[in-house]
């Protein structure tokens, strides 16, 4: 196997090292192996630790609550929390506003396993880090929380079109004394996030400041 000038190893020409599916799919791969080494065998799985912690502090969650705070499609999660009631992780009560809604709760035992994972989530989430250099580490989080928020503002339809058409990081033209306009271009500066541990696997919605690098150009009088 080839190394870049850079000293990163290539992984083929066939395409697949440039490819963002193929690549996410194998970091996927290797957080759940990861993940597998650090909990051990009869441990929760990573989806049933993310149903618990979205639960944990609450008095009760849909089903749509739970879709929407753990990212798991609503067939898998129907099914999940069937196997967790099984298991007495969960319990499931009607709703009190809602006589038509039912509500997951954290049971007691639910709660014991989820205190017993906490460390164990944490050591896989350091490990899965340790992957990178100290300074890129921060990065690797921030851009994984932004393409989880982006996707699902997307599927929302949340995204709001601009007022303005024109190109981002400028300013619209305006008009100066003596009839003369100037056209101002101003770039976007870097915005620190918060560095957030891992969720386990959990998509949650990300912080929406951005890490921008626009060009800067200088004033033009016309």
């Amino acid at each position: 196997m080839k190394k870049s000038k850079h000293g990163d190893k290539v992984m083929s020409k066939n395409g697949l090292d440039t490819s963002p599916s193929h690549l996410l799919h194998r970091v996927l791969q290797i957080a759940l192996d990861i993940y597998s080494e650090e909990a051990g065998e009869g441990a929760l799985s990573q989806r049933q630790y993310a149903v618990l912690k979205a639960l944990e502090g609450s008095e009760g969650l849909s089903q749509t609550d739970l879709v929407r705070l753990t990212g798991i499609d609503r067939s898998t999660l129907a099914d999940l929390v069937s196997r967790m009631l099984a298991k007495e992780l969960v319990a499931r009560e009607r709703s009190v506003t809602d006589a038509r809604a039912n509500l997951v709760q954290i049971a007691p035992s639910g709660k014991a396993a989820l205190a017993e994972m906490e460390p164990r989530v944490a050591a896989a989430d350091e490990k899965i880090l340790s992957l990178l250099s100290a300074p890129k580490r921060d990065s690797f989080v921030k851009l994984l929380r932004k393409l989880t928020a982006a996707r699902e503002e997307a599927l929302s339809g949340e995204i709001k079109p601009r007022k303005d058409t024109v190109a981002d990081g400028e300013k619209p033209i305006k008009e100066k004394k003596g009839g003369k306009k100037k056209d101002k271009v101003s770039g976007k500066k870097m915005k620190k996030l918060p560095f957030p541990p891992l969720s386990e696997g959990v998509s949650e919605a990300a912080t929406t400041e951005e890490l921008v690098h626009a060009p800067v150009v200088k004033a033009v009088s016309v």
